[in-house]
């Protein structure tokens, strides 16, 4: 339960404290300052409270954004202001503050009360005073007013009365920024959907949910290898997107943000995508067709296009530097209707990723799908990491200490990296990307060039560990360092789909997916963590899985040691070892941070 204050004299006819109640507020009425302490250090202390002023006149949608979003500390909107519990001790000091202050009358507020000032001065007290981040949503159409007189207040309830809330809450429950797919092919619909959710009391949790179950069923119909199966997969897929879209939408029209749903909604979307090539692949082994190599492939393709995306965001999350020529072209073209679509288009967002999916498997094979689903996510990621490499080469960018050990836990380095650490200290600086690559691409050569059983690949992996940690001896503040955990993906993932696929026995394909499947949830994992503020996962955890240069490692020398029948058994169990460790871990922390009610974060901008 949340408590409103609603401060200074009742208004006649105001349906403000009915509102209040409709938003699930506990009204409380508060004369003065000093009376809205009172019932301040009455509230129990792990409730948000609420002070509005009894004069305020404005849409409900408006006071919903400034007092029930749960993602900010603190938020505000004229005549009104709302904290968590986390920011109460600086509430109830900018209130004592406001109320030993000048009288109302010193702020032109009507003479004798504190109403039409208290909430606003709170508010300003809170940021100046006591450093609170104080958010304020942008309101456009929506009007929120503590009017002065009866005739301004006559003029504020005319203008409430021309607007709509309703339809600016369905247009504003639509992601701002999204692919043409989504925009043109789902968002129109899904968001009355997400009302109906919202109006039926769903959460987004609930349909999050909803939408991983049918993505798997979908995955189910594309296993059984027939023709209506694999056109019902197609289908369902995209059923499963309209749900994915409606989860975020129901979201943000009932506030309902969590740090558990940000998670939900991220891990599934793999989970979805990646079980979905599993179903394709298992599908085309029914018709005699082997396509697991393709199936791994595209998760591999996939899973570095996403970290590419991840470390040059964190390596520019709080970088300080001109605008970049390259930067400044991207702004001149989105600044034209038609090239913004097309620059969105062009990175295949899930959106169009999806339905591309979802059609060639109603239309073709499983084979065809994968054979253009590679080729589009390559020439994505093509376009995409060329910009950002031009971006970083002409925008000299000072990078923090923040953004170095994001890129380093990024990196996941292990327990063998620490120690060849100590022996390949004075690298020269901002060489990090170029030995990286250098030992990647003796891994990868090593392996694709020798047969199944071979010694080369072990000696590889030993210059590979050698070398990334020599890459991450240096804190990773260089232009390009943010490519260092990309490079790390790619050679162990393409390491272990290379072994596999020379082995040629049944079962080592889809064992090194499942293997792949699980290190990249780990990467996943780590990346949400750090973007929800939290660091990344514990160091034991780290150690206890290898760090990407220990498991190529150990990948490799069982190769070398076992029969391919072993190997298979070997890579399965070192699958499940991988997923059990990482998952238990992962659903006990975020578990935990939903339960001690961690900070709920934001789901704009989350990458294809």
């Amino acid at each position: 339960m949340s408590t409103a204050i609603v401060t200074g004299q009742p208004v006649p006819g105001s349906s403000l404290e009915g509102e209040l109640r409709a938003l699930g507020f506990d009204v409380r009425l508060a004369p003065d300052a000093a009376q809205a302490g009172t019932a301040l250090a009455a509230v129990p202390a792990g409730q948000r409270v609420a002070l509005v002023d009894a004069g305020f006149v404005g849409h409900t949608h408006a006071l919903r954004l400034g007092l029930t979003d749960p993602r900010f500390a603190a938020s505000a909107i004229p005549g009104a202001v709302s904290v968590q519990p986390a920011a109460r001790e600086a509430l109830s000091g900018a209130l004592r503050d406001t109320a030993e202050g000048p009288s109302a009358a010193d702020f032109g507020t009507r003479a004798g009360t504190l109403a039409g000032a208290l909430a606003d001065r709170v508010a300003e007290r809170l940021a100046a005073a006591y450093g609170t981040d104080v958010h304020r949503p942008e309101l456009g159409e929506l009007v929120a007013a503590v009017p002065a007189d009866p005739q301004a207040r006559n003029e504020a309830r005319q203008a409430v009365a021309a607007v709509d809330d309703e339809a600016i809450r369905l247009r504003t429950a639509v992601k701002a920024r999204d692919g043409f797919f989504t925009t043109y092919c789902i968002s129109p619909y899904s968001r009355y959907i997400a009302r109906w959710c919202a109006r039926r009391g769903l959460t987004p949790n609930q349909v999050t949910t909803a939408s991983l179950v049918t993505a798997l069923i979908a995955a189910g119909c594309a296993a059984t290898g027939t023709r209506p199966g694999f056109v019902a997969a197609g289908l369902l897929l995209l059923f499963s997107f309209v749900l994915d879209c409606t989860d975020g939408q129901l979201a943000r029209y009932s506030l309902q943000y969590s740090t558990l749903g940000a998670w939900l909604d991220a891990t599934f979307d793999r989970a979805k995508e990646y079980a979905y090539y599993a179903g394709l692949a298992l599908g085309a082994a029914r018709g005699g067709d082997d396509v697991w190599a393709l199936a791994l492939g595209a998760m591999v393709l996939q899973t570095c296009r996403h970290v590419v995306d991840f470390s040059f965001n964190e390596a520019n999350h709080d970088a300080t530097a001109n605008t970049s020529p390259t930067a400044a072209l991207s702004d001149k073209l989105d600044s034209v209707g038609w090239t913004v679509w097309v620059r969105r288009m062009i990175v295949l967002p899930i959106g169009e990723r999806w339905a591309l999916i979802a059609v060639l498997t109603a239309l073709t094979t499983p084979r065809a799908t994968f054979i253009v689903l590679l080729i589009g996510c390559a020439l994505a990621a093509a376009y995409t990491t060329a910009g950002r490499v031009l971006r970083s080469l002409t925008r000299r960018a000072t990078r923090t200490d923040r953004a170095a050990q994001a890129l380093a836990e990024l990196s996941d380095s292990g327990p063998l990296s620490e120690l060849l650490q100590r022996a390949v200290r004075g690298v020269p600086r901002h060489t990090a990307p170029a030995i990286a690559a250098l030992g990647a691409l003796v891994l990868v050569l090593a392996t694709a060039l020798s047969d199944y059983g071979s010694w080369w690949p072990v000696l590889g992996a030993a210059v590979y560990a050698l070398t990334s940690a020599a890459a991450v001896s240096r804190p990773l503040k260089g232009p390009l360092d943010w490519l260092v955990p990309p490079v790390f993906r790619a050679a162990e993932y393409g390491t272990i789909l290379l072994i596999a696929a020379k082995a040629d026995v049944n079962g080592a394909l889809p064992a090194a997916f499942g293997l792949v499947a699980a290190v990249a949830y780990h990467h996943y994992d780590t990346v949400y963590r750090i973007r929800g503020g939290t660091g990344a996962p514990p160091h034991w955890l780290v150690r206890a899985i290898g760090g990407h240069e220990g498991r190529t490692l150990v990948v490799t020398v069982i190769a070398a040691l076992l029969t391919n029948t072993d190997f298979t058994v070997a890579l399965t169990v070192c699958a499940v070892a991988v997923a059990l460790v990482v998952l238990v871990e992962s659903i006990r922390y975020w578990v935990t941070a939903h339960r001690r009610g961690a900070p709920a974060v934001h789901d704009e901008g989350e990458p294809a």
